[in-house]
């Protein structure tokens, strides 16, 4: 039963990969189609082709590895000065630029002359190229906004999981009590599993982040209220002093962790699934773009330790970068954990998001052969364009992002060797859910 779980996570994973990959790309195609630019091939997927059909002037498919996907969009590069696409130079950059120049004009019939990619003004080509990125965002908020305020996370609650007999210093890390241990409060006061606290020295209490504040901030005698077989009971524990994990502001865990002395019951709260409010869900959003921005920023410091971990006997790290095949093995584990299925469903759908949020600012960085570098070409054309018109100079023309190429070939083998490394990480020392 285990192994039919994990291959269901692994289908599941591959199928949410292609539909945001199909995403991406219809973003391109939709808008590409809008603004009258031919586009003979939308793929999903690279490699061989698995199926297609051809509807109207398209091609429609799917290719057998599901790594990503393409539209073919004619004119994506202009002409050379001479107006030639066909020309050719025995230099290897030059001849780049114009192995590019020739590829975007393949399948060029009549007609197609005012339908190229780079006769569209530039605010069209921005809107062409960031349509996929932004595919991708729209799709992860739909999935986060739809798991978070429909399905809701697991979470603390005021109700009590269990209760500690006696008084250990979390920061030992210990779970038997000794005989030297005093008594915990909670369990000298009379606190009982299934009880829910409802308030705190007579203040209502209703969150698990409201009540921890509550006992952190108290030392000596308190009263707590609980509701307990449909009435209501005033307990009188008194509150020691204790090692307890440093939270922030927000109520979660500083990591790395940190102990600092602060007032203790001694409970656990138990855990629930709870929706989330539209506010609470737009903050975690926001939460997660920037969590999200601030990875992509930090991923060339985390190389070392990636290949430490790989090839050396160094430690893969929770927050290393994970691949394709890295992350369908989370989702394998995934449907394998004992869980509530509604928590199970959360942590996929959320896996999606992340994968989502990472599509798109991925594909934002001004570089080619990525949509950001497309568009940073486009505005460059617009500013040129502009302060020509503005200083009554000849119009420049189009921007020849051909010419970019080969930093685009260096950009994509940076890439692609991180890919592989990823792919090695995931392989030999994979990032575990469990």
């Amino acid at each position: 039963m285990t192994v039919l779980l994990y291959v269901l996570g692994l289908v599941l994973f591959a199928l949410g990969l292609l539909v945001s990959i199909a995403w991406h790309e219809l973003g391109h195609l939709s808008t590409a189609k809008l603004f009258g630019i031919r586009v003979p091939q939308y793929m999903v997927g690279f490699g061989p082709t698995v199926w297609s059909k051809r509807k109207g002037e398209t091609e429609y498919g799917i290719k057998a590895i599901p790594a990503g996907g393409y539209i073919r969009m004619i004119g994506m590069f202009p002409p050379g000065k001479d107006g030639r696409i066909e020309a050719r130079s025995t230099s290897p950059w030059r001849a780049m630029i114009e192995d590019a120049r020739e590829a975007s004009f393949e399948e060029l019939q009549p007609g197609d002359e005012k339908r190229l990619f780079y006769t569209r003004k530039p605010w069209k080509r921005v809107i062409v190229m960031f349509a996929g990125p932004f595919m991708n965002l729209v799709l992860a908020v739909a999935l986060f906004f739809g798991s978070m305020m429909l399905l809701g996370i697991e979470g603390p609650t005021t109700k009590v999981g269990g209760v500690q007999k006696c008084v250990i210093k979390l920061s030992e890390k210990r779970e038997k009590c000794a005989d030297t241990d005093p008594v915990s409060p909670a369990h000298a006061a009379g606190l009982k599993e299934g009880d829910k606290i409802v308030a705190f020295n007579g203040t209502p209490v209703n969150d698990w982040n409201n009540l921890s504040a509550h006992i952190r901030a108290t030392i000596g005698p308190a009263t707590i209220t609980v509701e307990r077989g449909g009435e209501r009971v005033d307990l009188h524990p008194t509150l020691v002093t204790n090692k307890v994990e440093k939270k922030d502001a927000d109520g979660d865990v500083v990591r790395p962790l940190t102990y600092v002395d602060a007032g203790y019951l001694g409970f656990a709260p138990k855990p629930e699934v709870m929706p989330l409010s539209f506010g609470e869900t737009s903050d975690r959003m926001g939460e997660q773009l920037k969590a999200g921005a601030a990875s992509v920023v930090a991923l060339p410091g985390k190389i070392p330790d990636l290949w430490d971990a790989t090839f050396g006997d160094g430690e893969r790290k929770q927050d290393s970068p994970v691949g394709v095949v890295g992350a369908a093995r989370i989702t394998g584990e995934l449907m394998t954990i004992d869980a509530p299925p509604q928590t199970i469903l959360v942590m996929f759908m959320n896996l999606l998001v992340m994968f989502n949020v990472s599509l798109f600012l991925f594909n934002m960085l001004p570089l080619l052969p990525l949509d950001g570098g497309h568009i940073a070409g486009a505005l460059w054309e617009s500013v040129r364009r502009n302060v020509a018109r503005i200083f009554r100079r000849p119009d420049p023309g189009p921007f020849d992002v051909a010419k970019l190429m080969p930093a685009a070939y260096v950009v994509a083998g940076v890439f692609v060797c991180f890919t592989l490394l990823v792919l090695a990480a995931d392989i030999v020392n994979p990032v575990k859910l469990t």
